[in-house]
């Protein structure tokens, strides 16, 4: 297909073809940007600031304290309440600066997750995000991309559109190049020049000019054909509703409670209210929910720092719990950067880097291949057979290009070949060259069942070399009448070429790891088994030798195919739809499967994957809106690290949860057993428990998020995914922990009245000393596995500044009079202040033995095993 020499978007603005080959400039971009607006839709956005402020407001913690600093406005306690009105800004504003942090990473995967579009810029084809795409664009349309805007049909090979979103038309339909003069109509129906955004490419290949984008598309003015999309809620989000749930109850009876006895044995109601709202802050946990979010949003951005892009957070909490990973071989555990390393014809085994003259034989085959090739390839493989033939004779390669195409017979999964028919000026006759595995090519050509046998052997001996083998045929056609199907020619047979694809230093090592990990790796690959066994020996796969091809595949019923799935590493020969059987044998053993995948026959088997992934670089749309996760660099050591992020996710989110249900334990401890007593002093007041929210939200969110995974994480058993975050455990380790500080500060309390302490200075003691039990307890929960003094030596800023941040008002509040007079303290002498330290020191010190006990025994059992 000769490419057309001029066109234009606009009758007054004629372009050549090869300047508008170049596309667009960086600077043209950034002005239509400017001018028109991102290539989006009006959709779901963001919450505004507006929204977040109402959402803050609206959380239970918020209310409590601003119906404290009402009730003390009325009672007269100005202080008080200006106090808890600061307290409640400073509140208001963390959680602000969380909330917007958290809905800009958000955003920002959003705008990494939309679909990608091959463009044409600055001469060169780049991908981007489908928004950033702009009128005037050259937009590169292939097999199973999403269409990012309306376009101009400039250059067409077959391509065949699904535009079913638009028109509900249950067949794709066919495109013509656009004749410049055309304008713009709506959807429907064969023969159109335009494409339209939101449709899907089912096959071929073109070129387009954009001319419309956002709201001005199509799609733009249908406005209702697309909905709101809205995520169905975790399982880590319905666990943490309940828990949330579950401590609110608990809340509101323990208050009432507390409200009850208060007034009985005081008979003061407004001390009582006012007692038992603080008691009511103290035990609702509702740091859980942000923290879930923070951690999931965050996580996922890291992630994305990785080349690893969350598409659905629910991928995060199954990561941890992966068994098995489903890969791909070319462009995941290879560069997919094809080189033509050798061609075989009839007897002659040429390995062509070795060889300055090639015989005729050899050099048809070469030739044939290039034919049998797109004439502008995006594929790695037949980029390398034009660079063969290029760099070895570039004169005969500039001559091929003089040659018209005029039919192409591609390939497809009943017959994996593709035929190109040529027109080459001065001859009468139509030259085909036919390319594709040697068993679709043996097929259409005239050979005998010996000369089968030779072949096979050939593609045999070459497969086990680790490389990927074609064959290559050519007919002659002398009518102007061309078969519709490839299957009605008789191809000569001329030979095969084999092309290696290098695998990444990386893959081996990260192999490693899935097997330490307890993960099972399990190759899967459209190549002969010998170049699929010689790559899996390559990057140390497990049972080699144990391969299932796509045929043996076919013939096993489910029950046999999941049988064999426990043993076996590699599938070869195998189609995508196959994909699917092998994700749901998987499944049916039990196990927890992540699956890559790249193509439009991919999405299937992504979408029923537990952890569908698909790849950023030469993945279709259709693939990446199938899968959970989508790899920017296509790369299986990123796939490891997405593993390892997950786990560390998990791990420190359950951290944070244990650190957050221990504080609460001591503080509804002493707001509730005073208030129960006559007499005896109220330890806290909404101030006490307002500050403490200002140490525990950063604490429970930022820190934890920032810490560094544990050093066994990849060396665990994955994680069963029905184990629940909070466990019984994990339950019993937090109250203990936070019963521990307890019953220390109940010891200073009764001490303290025993000594005749006055109430504010008793106070100070106590607070004081929980503040430090605190920082004991982000401490020593930031690792399970760790010493305190390794924590120590384990860098975290957001522990560092937490810890100087808290030291400093903790000064503040024990010396400076004014600062102290609001919180109902004393001044406090350093000695005091100390003794303070080291008991709170003392409250949890009882874990750090816990943890040494049970590392020892671990690792007495690993060197008995």
């Amino acid at each position: 297909m000769q490419i057309a020499r001029s066109y234009s978007v606009k009758e007054d603005k004629m372009k050549e073809y090869s300047n508008l080959k170049q596309g667009l400039t960086t600077k043209e971009v950034e002005e239509k940007l400017r001018r028109e607006g991102y290539n989006e839709l009006p959709g779901s956005k963001g919450r505004n600031l507006g929204k977040l402020i109402w959402d803050i407001i609206s959380e239970p913690m918020f209310i409590l304290l601003v119906a404290c600093a009402v009730i003390y406005f009325f009672l007269g306690d100005l202080q008080e309440a200006l106090v808890l009105t600061a307290s409640v800004v400073i509140v208001m504003s963390i959680e602000l600066i969380q909330e917007r942090k958290t809905e800009k990473a958000l955003e920002a995967l959003k705008n990494l997750s939309s679909p990608r579009a091959l463009v044409i810029r600055n001469g060169e084809q780049i991908r981007i995000p489908g928004r950033e795409v702009v009128t005037d664009d050259l937009i590169i349309l292939a097999e199973g991309d999403r269409i990012p805007a309306d376009a101009y049909i400039l250059e067409n090979d077959l391509l065949s559109v699904d535009e079913s979103l638009l028109t509900g038309e249950s067949v794709p339909v066919r495109k013509r190049i656009w004749d410049k003069k055309e304008r713009p109509s709506t959807p429907g129906g064969d023969d159109l020049p335009f494409v339209y955004s939101g449709t899907l490419v089912v096959s071929g290949r073109g070129i387009a000019q954009v001319f419309a984008t956002g709201e001005r598309t199509e799609l733009g003015k249908i406005g209702k054909s697309l909905e709101t999309i809205t995520e169905e809620e975790t399982r880590l989000s319905k666990e943490t509703g309940r828990l949330v749930k579950y401590f609110a109850i608990f809340a509101l009876l323990i208050c009432a409670f507390v409200v009850i006895v208060f007034y009985v044995t005081r008979k003061h109601l407004i001390n009582a209210l006012l007692t038992g709202i603080t008691l009511a802050m103290s035990v609702l946990p509702e740091e859980f929910p942000v923290v879930l979010t923070v951690f999931m949003a965050l996580g996922a951005w890291r992630m994305s720092k990785k080349n690893v892009l969350v598409r659905r957070l629910q991928a995060i909490e199954s990561l941890g719990s992966a068994t098995v990973l489903c890969t791909d071989k070319t462009g995941t555990i290879t560069y997919n950067k094809m080189t033509l390393q050798k061609i075989v014809s009839n007897s002659e085994n040429i390995e062509l880097k070795n060889s300055a003259k090639l015989s005729e034989p050899i050099l048809n085959t070469l030739i044939h291949s290039v034919l049998g090739s797109m004439r502008e390839p995006f594929d790695p493989m037949e980029k390398a057979i034009h660079n063969a033939l290029n760099d070895l004779d570039p004169s005969i390669y500039a001559e091929l290009q003089t040659y018209q195409e005029i039919r192409e017979y591609p390939l497809t999964d009943e017959l994996r070949a593709m035929a190109k028919v040529w027109k080459i000026s001065g001859k009468t006759n139509y030259t085909v060259a036919l390319k594709g595995s040697p068993e679709a090519v043996i097929k259409l050509c005239s050979v005998n069942t010996e000369e089968i046998n030779a072949i096979m052997k050939q593609v045999s001996d070459l497969a086990e070399e680790g490389l990927r083998v074609l064959g290559i045929a050519s007919c002659e056609i002398k009518t102007d009448v061309l078969p519709e199907k490839l299957t009605d020619l008789s191809f000569c047979y001329l030979g095969l070429i084999g092309l290696a694809d290098p695998i990444r230093e990386t893959v081996p090592e990260a192999v490693k790891i899935c097997y330490k990990a307890g993960i099972r790796v399990i190759m899967i690959t459209g190549d002969y088994i010998g170049t699929a066994k010689a790559i899996g020996k390559q990057i140390g796969l497990k049972n080699v030798d144990n391969i299932i091809s796509g045929s043996e595949l076919d013939q096993m019923s489910d029950e046999e195919l999941a049988e064999k799935c426990k043993q076996v590493s590699i599938f070869a020969r195998v189609v995508p739809q196959q994909k699917l059987r092998i994700v749901q044998a998987l499944k049916a053993n039990g196990e927890i499967v992540a699956m890559t995948g790249d193509g439009v026959n991919d999405a299937p088997a992504l979408k029923a994957a537990n952890i569908g992934i698909s790849m950023g670089l030469r993945g279709t749309d259709v693939a990446r809106e199938a899968s959970a996760i989508v790899l920017t660099d296509d790369d299986f050591s990123s796939i490891v690290s997405a593993v390892k992020m997950g786990r560390r996710i998990y791990d420190n989110l359950r951290k944070s949860f244990t650190y957050v249900f221990s504080l609460h334990v001591p503080i509804a401890g002493m707001a509730m057993i005073p208030a129960s007593f006559a007499d005896y002093p109220i330890i806290y007041f909404p101030v006490h428990i307002a500050f403490l929210e200002l140490i525990i939200d950063p604490a429970c969110s930022i820190v934890f998020e920032m810490e560094k995974e544990e050093d066994d994480i990849m060396e665990r058993p994955p994680r069963s995914v029905d184990e629940k975050l909070f466990g019984t455990k994990r339950l019993i380790i937090g109250f203990l922990q936070g019963l521990g500080v307890l019953i220390l500060l109940l010891l200073m309390y009764f001490w303290g009245i025993n000594r005749g302490m006055g109430e504010n200075h008793l106070r100070a003691h106590i607070f004081t000393t929980l503040v430090f039990s605190n920082l004991m307890l982000i401490t020593t929960n930031r690792s399970w596995h760790k010493n305190l003094f390794q924590i120590i030596r384990t860098p975290n800023k957001g522990m560092t500044y937490l810890f100087l941040g808290v030291f400093a008002i903790v000064l503040l509040m024990i010396k400076v009079p004014s600062v102290t007079n609001i919180f109902h303290l004393e001044t406090m002498s350093i000695m005091e202040l100390l003794t303070c330290l080291i008991l709170g020191n003392m409250s949890v010190a009882w874990f750090e033995i816990y943890k040494l006990i049970v590392n020892r025994k671990s690792a007495n059992k690993h060197l008995t095993e």
